[in-house]
């Protein structure tokens, strides 16, 4: 009866139990059992979604005759922060991109992202999680962010989507971000902050023992099998 009520989602030996309290619950018992199942939370702007060129794209096409700041020499996790201190008003037509219909939908994946995720999700005793903050202007956001998942990781990742403000919140082992310092409520979050490489935080020096990893083309899974051990 359990098997005909199960459904298959993500990796080898992953079931879906639709009754949500019974997948808690059989999630629970197995990692208790197991005592080395990885849980990996994987940020999606700047990491799996390029929104820094996503942005740029859409705001030289929007503003063709306004000044704008190169790749290169972005500096700082905010855009709008950036674009105020090149002129003040820029602080707004940046934050305008971002707030339109299709910004996050129209995002292009990052280079080997996609498939690092996928390849995650078939890893044994793996969990993965895309967990992502939504802009506090949720007209488009929250429903395009889902979109894009489903487009590039397939509809069954929508089980996956964590949506949150505050990711120190969330129970992890790893958490593959480009933001530099991730505050919130928990000041001793529980998952470990790998710094994923980005145009705006190249430049800044790690603080050890923290982590970076490079690119998706960059050694990941001995990332996971270090916390394995």
């Amino acid at each position: 009866m359990l098997l005909l009520s199960a459904t298959r989602l993500l990796g080898r030996g992953k079931t879906l139990l639709r009754d949500p309290i019974k997948r808690i619950c059989a999630n629970m018992s197995f990692t208790s059992r197991s005592g080395k199942r990885l849980r990996v939370l994987v940020d999606m702007d700047g990491v799996l979604a390029d929104f820094e060129g996503g942005f740029l794209k859409k705001y030289r096409a929007r503003y063709p005759t306004e000044p704008y700041i190169t790749l290169e020499d972005r500096r700082g996790f905010w855009v709008s922060t950036q674009y105020g201190q090149l002129r003040s008003d820029l602080c707004e037509k940046a934050i305008s991109i971002w707030e339109s219909k299709g910004f996050f939908i129209d995002l292009d994946p990052l280079p080997g992202g996609v498939e690092a995720v996928k390849e995650m999700a078939e890893m044994n005793d793996t969990d993965v999680f895309i967990c992502t903050s939504p802009i506090k202007h949720y007209k488009h956001c929250p429903h395009e962010k889902y979109a894009w998942v489903e487009k590039h990781l397939g509809r069954d990742f929508l089980e996956q989507v964590i949506l949150t403000r505050d990711k120190t919140l969330i129970t992890g082992d790893l958490l593959i971000d480009d933001k530099p310092d991730i505050l919130g409520v928990e000041p001793n979050p529980a998952w470990e902050h790998i710094l994923f490489s980005a145009c705006h935080n190249k430049h800044l020096p790690l603080s050890l023992p923290q982590r970076r990893l490079l690119s998706w083309s960059d050694d990941w899974r001995a990332i996971l099998d270090s916390k394995r051990q």
